[in-house]
């Protein structure tokens, strides 16, 4: 039987790659080495394949189709938004594992958008590239299996509805009769203004806030924020959350641990890392 063997919490910050020298070199160095740390302790956990759970930019589906989640069930290539040291390329999948969560989910009540193809933005690609891409490098086979949720672009998808995917990721998962470890990686976040007069403030009194959900995976206490208060203390760009609480509700009854976590203001975010270990 497949299971989820642990899962992490982790920025998708483009500005890393645009503005890389923006940073004094301590706070730098230790976001870049945080990225190593997730990828080594990932390595650990001997995943066979990791579900990056991402949010839509509004440069995958455009106006003409905002899926509440989808997953991609087939090739995987990306990111389609190429950055200085983040190529575009094919990334490996799970196209199996991908097809039976769809199937399980449509089954269960959770009528999930598919992408039969699917080329992914940063929110996959730079987890991709910076945790999972190294274990490949050193000889393992890990697949992706990207998932998107409306926490970029409104209308959101509701928080209790993010936890309850994760939950029943978890179960497609367990389900499965393949021998696979998954992995789960909720990515974006935390406080961070895209596009408005108040980009580049980060707040890390919310930050911190949601590292101690995070911390003790309290999944009730992150599902409750609204809308409202999200906005207005974390930012547009703090919606992402909602791709941590997923993450959260497929480890459920994990214990958190902040791997690192900075207010950097250079890169707009507040990147806070956390390791969800199963008990």
């Amino acid at each position: 039987m497949a299971k989820v063997v642990g899962g992490f919490l982790v920025p998708h910050d483009p500005v890393m790659f645009v503005a890389p020298e923006a940073p004094k070199p301590e706070i730098r160095d230790r976001m870049w080495k945080a990225f190593e740390t997730c990828s080594r302790r990932l390595a650990e956990l001997k995943p066979t394949s990791v579900v990056i759970v991402g949010a839509d930019h509004y440069m995958l589906f455009g106006t003409t189709c905002l899926p509440s989640f989808l997953i991609g069930t087939g090739d995987v290539d990306g990111p389609l938004d190429a950055l200085p040291g983040l190529k575009r390329g094919v990334i490996p999948d799970s196209a199996p594992l991908a097809q039976h969560i769809a199937e399980h989910g449509l089954a269960s009540g959770f009528d999930w958008a598919v992408a039969r193809a699917l080329t992914v933005d940063h929110a996959v690609g730079i987890p991709n590239q910076l945790i999972v891409q190294p274990l490949r490098d050193a000889g393992a086979l890990v697949g992706t299996i990207p998932v998107y949720l409306a926490a970029g672009v409104d209308p959101y998808i509701r928080m209790t509805r993010a936890v309850a995917l994760g939950c029943q990721i978890r179960e497609a998962i367990e389900a499965s009769p393949s021998d696979e470890r998954v992995a789960v990686i909720g990515s974006g976040g935390i406080s961070h203004w895209v596009g408005t007069a108040e980009m580049g403030r980060v707040n890390e009194q919310f930050d911190r806030e949601i590292l101690d959900y995070a911390t003790r995976c309290d999944i009730d206490a992150i599902a409750s924020l609204s809308d409202t208060y999200i906005l207005e203390n974390g930012g547009n760009g703090g919606m992402e959350i909602r791709n941590w609480a997923c993450a959260m509700g497929a480890l459920t009854g994990a214990r958190g641990e902040v791997i690192d976590y900075a207010p950097v203001p250079e890169w707009v975010t507040g990147l806070g890392f956390v390791q969800l270990h199963l008990q």
